[in-house]
């Protein structure tokens, strides 16, 4: 009897937990509320810190989480079909060779859309986490097919590998 007891009892506090997280990371950040303690808990993910850190608009920045560069390579993965980071080889997209601070549209040798040439971006940690998010949205007109990395930690993860190759 007292081993069903502390079943369920570890049962109730698991389901408790997942209660409390939403069983899932919010794509965006809402508001805390006004009887929410300011500081994060101590069982707090970092992305769940984040988004309690969050602008009261809700808008997430690259800077408002702690982008990991090993987690950001897997998220690259889905990129590798049409980018690689070697110098002077396009694929469908262009070379991400040392993207992170080149201005937008000046990969010698591809073929950019008028919307990515005439842009004015140059490719900041900032930006790019922004873009990520949804590239026809930020920048109407480009090439680029692919729908974003909706997930803000899984961008900022992507953006820090980037980062990194960018050395």
């Amino acid at each position: 009897m007292k081993r069903n007891f502390l079943m369920g009892a570890a049962a109730l506090a698991s389901l408790a937990t997942l209660s409390a997280c939403g069983g899932k990371q919010a794509e965006k950040a809402e508001a805390p509320a006004a009887t929410e303690a300011a500081a994060p808990a101590a069982t707090e993910t970092p992305a769940a810190a984040a988004a309690a850190a969050a602008p009261v608009g809700g808008e997430l920045t690259y800077a408002s989480f702690t982008g990991d560069p090993a987690s950001g390579e897997k998220v690259f993965a889905a990129c590798r079909t049409c980018h690689v980071f070697d110098e002077g080889v396009n694929r469908v997209g262009p070379s991400l060779y040392k993207v992170v601070g080149r201005k937008a549209g000046t990969v010698p040798g591809y073929s950019y859309s008028e919307a990515n040439k005439n842009s004015g971006v140059t490719w900041t940690p900032d930006v790019l986490f922004e873009y990520l998010e949804d590239p026809k949205a930020f920048m109407p007109g480009t090439k680029m097919a692919f729908p974003g990395v909706k997930d803000a930690q899984k961008r900022a993860d992507l953006v820090a590998y980037l980062e990194q190759q960018s050395k």
